[in-house]
């Protein structure tokens, strides 16, 4: 994900033609063309509303598991992007192209579990478009979906293999992602992001120890810190997410601030002033009690990753320990809390 410009992989004349024969087409054109090291990629567009169950069915039959790209807008005289969530997503999947049949297949049930999603009254879901990559290009085509990102008023998303001109306010965050979620694109990070840059302005982060829970990449907890923050103990389950935060930390030249490691609550280190969650509905609730523990008297809790359907279930489970809700932002179909434990 670094080194060299990334150069997106034209979309062959067939991507256009309908899932089915596209599939069929795969390993039958010019000889080798699905050789060792082609995939197949699948590519659906879809209101924002509809993609998370459209990454669901496609993470069904692609091993290789499914990645969004939202569309932008360009900011900064081109230089750097801005999420438009009004305009559709693009979520994409891979799947080995070795075997036609499977391949086949594979892209025959999506298509049907998608027109299942349809019929369930979901905001527009585009047909499926497949093309085939190889792997040296799908190596490096895949940052093109990456651009600079600006949330809020000054924090900066640079992902490494990228040029930023600064301005002045901008507080750059230069992130590698690799495989481990968090990059600035998906709407509960970025809401949690708005919230952090908010508690800056506010003061909170002045020295302040933070925890991250489910820390992915590192992307809310180095933020943090690049803002005021004293020290953060980013926790993950994934072995994965602990490197990438790790690596992100040293690339941002914040190591000796930033500890990570695999594990969940409780931390073993309560008392912290900022403790940040973006999980997911379900599982806030059932933290909801050890998210408190967490924080010090006066401490405040952000917690993202919440459908908007789900928003009252997540502030009953907080009011409920004893946390006291005191803002809320939102975008599209998902929402982000800001608690204070009393004290």
């Amino acid at each position: 994900m670094r080194r060299k410009r990334a150069r997106r992989p034209r979309r062959p004349a067939s991507s256009t033609r309908c899932a089915t024969s596209s599939a069929r087409a795969v390993g039958r054109g010019a000889a080798g063309v699905a050789g060792p090291g082609a995939w197949l990629e699948i590519a659906v567009e879809a209101d924002i509303e509809a993609v998370e169950a459209v990454s669901e069915i496609l993470g069904r039959v692609a091993p290789g598991g499914t990645s969004v790209e939202p569309a932008f807008h360009l900011v900064d005289e081109g230089l750097g992007a801005q999420v438009d969530p009004s305009r559709p997503a693009t979520v994409r999947a891979y799947l080995p192209a070795l075997d036609p049949e499977a391949v086949e297949q594979a892209v025959a049930a999506a298509s049907e579990a998608l027109g299942h999603l349809q019929a369930f009254g979901l905001r527009p879901i585009g047909e499926i478009a497949t093309r085939l990559v190889h792997e040296a290009d799908w190596a490096e085509s895949w940052k093109a979906h990456f651009p600079v990102l600006r949330i809020g008023r000054r924090i900066v998303i640079r992902p490494t293999w990228r040029r930023h001109r600064r301005a002045p306010s901008d507080v750059v965050l230069a992130l590698d992602p690799g495989m481990a979620f968090g990059t600035g694109l998906h709407p509960t990070t970025r809401l949690c992001l708005a919230g952090v840059e908010s508690l800056a302005d506010r003061g909170v982060l002045a020295d302040a120890r933070v925890l991250d829970v489910g820390c992915g990449s590192g992307i809310l907890a180095l933020a943090a810190l690049k803002l005021g923050a004293a020290s953060v103990l980013g926790l993950d389950t994934d072995q994965i997410a602990v490197e990438a935060m790790a690596m992100n930390a040293r690339r941002n030249g914040l190591a000796r601030r930033a500890r990570v490691r695999v594990g969940s609550l409780p931390s073993a280190e309560p008392g912290h002033d900022v403790v940040l969650a973006n999980l997911i509905a379900a599982v806030l609730i059932a933290l909801a009690g050890p998210l408190r523990d967490e924080l010090r008297p006066g401490g405040v809790l952000l917690a993202s990753g919440i459908f908007v359907d789900r928003e009252d279930d997540v502030r009953a489970a907080l009011e409920a320990v004893g946390l006291a809700v005191r803002a809320r932002s939102s975008e599209g179909e998902w929402a982000a809390l800001e608690a204070v434990r009393p004290g």
